[in-house]
């Protein structure tokens, strides 16, 4: 479900404009939001297994002042649901522009049939079926870039050089965005909700963080194979704009048929996190404001109601499919420093995790992981400021 929810459209799309505008150089921000995606899911996970609640419920019981706990959960519902929103209306108007690029129907009439569709499938309440559809939708995606990564034959010296660690200049916006796809505020909050879904109990912990290590990983490296192939497809500094653009990087794979192919990836990407998004939100609100979080409680289709109206509206508008969805991860990678810090903070609560509270090395782990996507997230604000003329 989590590997599902972050290989989405802003995972094709953040990756194919950053390898089209610095080649192979920023690959380390991939490997870097491996490593943190597992320290972070892990806690998540360990969270929802041995507590038997989600992150939301966890954080609303950490304070008792009042004052305090309730800006805990104001900080919770505004930074989820400003983050899911805006997500959801780059998912969906992503898998749009790919049934566009395949039918020649305005992604603004797809948008909405889109999130309809979605709707329906969250409606269901059934976990089993939303994870089987998610997941093989994912997978005819992940099949078409890791076969084009290798066929199109990337420079191995210049992307070996890529996991070493640099910034190029204007390159600050981008690295957030690539954390922000991989390593997403809201999924911590759907994985401690979801597990209790497929796992009975702690008992199952090892299961589940090997589940959770695998899928991660495999998701890290479709996120190279994109960059790769668009590294590889387009002269380094080339600006993409469209969606036609992004689907010149799998032409080595499927000749004249790569618009073809590409939406129909393009398409499954956006489904799955159109799903996703709405769904994570609920977990992330329900929780924290104390309601059932129950897939056939009213609320919780509420909350997730509400998110994918959202993005069912603006993708009715309008709006650039590129410019929605990278807006999105930059969010996220500006507002994942607020969850991951009250994670930390959860997980050393002994009196709900007892023996499976972090120990010294998850916090030193976990407080490295948040000190660099704090700093990422500060840099990105500064250069937007400076880009508007503020400094």
């Amino acid at each position: 479900m989590v590997a599902a929810a972050f290989i989405g459209p802003g995972t094709v799309t953040t990756a194919s404009v950053t390898g089209a505008r610095f080649g192979y150089a920023l690959v380390w921000t991939i490997a870097f939001s491996i490593v943190a995606t597992i320290v972070l899911q892990e806690m998540s996970a360990r969270l929802g297994l041995v507590s038997r609640e989600g992150l939301g419920e966890a954080l609303r019981e950490q304070f008792d002042n009042p004052a305090l706990s309730g800006l805990s959960i104001a900080l919770v519902v505004s930074a989820i649901g400003i983050g899911t929103a805006a997500y959801e209306t780059g998912n969906i108007l992503g898998g749009a522009a790919g049934l566009e690029g395949l039918t020649g129907i305005s992604a603004n009439l797809w948008g909405p049939a889109m999130g309809l569709v979605a709707g329906v499938l969250l409606w269901s309440g059934k976990y089993k079926l939303i994870e089987k559809a998610l997941v093989g939708l994912v997978s005819i995606m992940a099949v078409s870039f890791l076969i084009d990564a290798v066929l199109i034959g990337p420079d191995l010296g210049a992307l070996a050089r890529g996991f070493v660690p640099s910034v190029p200049q204007g390159s600050a916006f981008l690295i957030t965005g690539l954390i922000g796809t991989t390593v997403v505020g809201y999924n911590l909050f759907l994985h401690a909700g979801s597990v209790q879904e497929r796992w009975a109990g702690p008992e199952e912990l090892h299961e589940s963080r090997a589940d959770t290590v695998l899928s991660i990983v495999l998701g890290g490296f479709i996120t190279i194979s994109i960059l790769v192939t668009a590294a590889a497809a387009f002269p380094v500094g080339t600006n993409i704009q469209n969606v036609s653009t992004m689907a010149e990087q799998l032409e080595p794979l499927v000749g004249t048929q790569a618009k073809v192919f590409f939406g129909i990836g393009l398409f499954a990407a956006g489904f799955t996190s159109a799903t996703t998004a709405p769904l994570a939100g609920a977990y992330a609100t329900a929780g924290a404001l104390g309601w059932d979080t129950d897939l056939q409680s009213t609320k919780f289709r509420a909350v997730w109601g509400s998110i994918l109206l959202v993005g069912i509206v603006f993708s009715a508008v309008g709006y650039s499919p590129v410019q929605a969805i990278v807006f999105a991860q930059v969010a996220n990678g500006v507002l994942l420093p607020i969850v991951a810090v009250f994670l930390i903070y959860v997980m050393n609560d002994r009196d709900i995790l007892g023996s499976y509270a972090n120990s010294t090395l998850q916090n030193v782990v976990g407080g490295l992981v948040t000190l660099v996507v704090v700093w990422l997230g500060l840099r990105t604000l500064y250069t937007v400021a400076a880009d508007m003329g503020v400094f």
